[in-house]
């Protein structure tokens, strides 16, 4: 049986609303509409909260915001992810250079998680704010599951056969496929899709009534009706045009297996083959030499 602890998820409902607008704080009353949560119990939390230093309260209008606790909680999990303190010109610069967005996601046991934007967005993004968590349950995540060792490809696969209540023979062979194709070229291609514009338009209705429950359910409702969809693009033409959705490229740090993923979106129109290859090619240059800087530090640190 997994356990639940519902006081515990009130309060990262609420990290996790300030996490996702930064930049905008928010009173108690917005706080208990958005997360559904009793009045008194939210203003017990908050204050709690606010005496260790997870939140400050603004003295005039009350509003809460995002405290120095987390932040010292960040920088110790940077701690884990150093490179995304030391990449970011190279991350800036190369979105500049590619008119595009990037972002940098990692796995977190059965999750994988946006860590961090980087230059130019488009409204697509607003939906996708950081920290959002969607299912490493294929085909989502392919980038990580092809360069993972066999049993977690399994496991990934398995999973999606399990969301979507049956085996699927066609599904199956699908996506090994796509993991085939991705491992010998060294970068993943997904495409536009109906079930990634439902889940913008689920997000953006959540950012009104906000909870980790109901974001679950969106993201994993998207993961099941992926499997519907043509998603993954295994072979392409360098005179054909594709509505590409992102580019992603995997980062090996001290392993086979990606650190995290380079993913190249907010494109704002269909890319032909040749750009296709010149952008993935462009991606794994940064994210080798990004690769470089963290080995390079890293061997700094140990010396004596």
């Amino acid at each position: 049986m997994t356990l639940y602890s519902p006081p515990t998820a009130r309060a990262l409902s609420i990290l996790d609303l300030l996490m996702a607008n930064p930049y905008r704080p928010f009173g108690l009353t917005e706080i208990t509409r958005r997360l559904n949560l009793n009045k008194a119990t939210c203003h017990a939390i908050l204050i709690t909260m606010t005496q260790y230093g997870f939140l400050v309260q603004h003295p005039r209008n009350k509003s809460y915001r995002l405290g120095p606790s987390i932040v010292a909680a960040a920088n110790s999990a940077l701690a884990r992810f150093p490179l995304l303190e030391y990449a970011r010109l190279e991350f800036e610069k190369l979105s500049n250079e590619l008119e595009c967005g990037m972002a940098v996601t990692a796995i977190s046991n059965r999750q994988q998680v946006l860590l961090a934007l980087y230059g130019n967005t488009s409204s697509i993004s607003e939906a996708f704010q950081l920290g959002l968590r969607l299912p490493n349950t294929a085909p989502i995540a392919a980038c990580f599951a092809a360069f993972a060792p066999a049993r977690e490809m399994e496991a990934w696969i398995e999973r999606a056969h399990s969301g979507i209540g049956e085996f699927s023979d066609k599904l199956d062979k699908a996506l090994r496929v796509s993991l085939i194709h991705i491992r010998s070229r060294g970068f993943e291609v997904t495409l536009r899709t109906d079930a990634e514009q439902n889940l913008i338009e689920r997000l953006s209705v959540s950012q009104e009534h906000w909870g980790l429950n109901e974001l679950d359910e969106h993201c994993q409702l998207y993961q099941q009706q992926l499997c519907q969809e043509h998603y993954i693009l295994d072979e392409y033409r360098r005179d054909k045009r594709y509505l590409v959705n992102t580019l992603s490229v995997p980062i090996f740090l001290y392993d086979e297996s990606p650190a995290m993923c380079l993913v190249a979106g907010s494109l704002r129109q269909s890319l032909s083959g040749a750009d296709i290859t010149h952008m993935s090619d462009r991606m794994r240059v940064t994210a080798e030499k990004v690769r470089s800087m963290a080995l390079a530090k890293a061997e700094r640190h140990r010396a004596p």
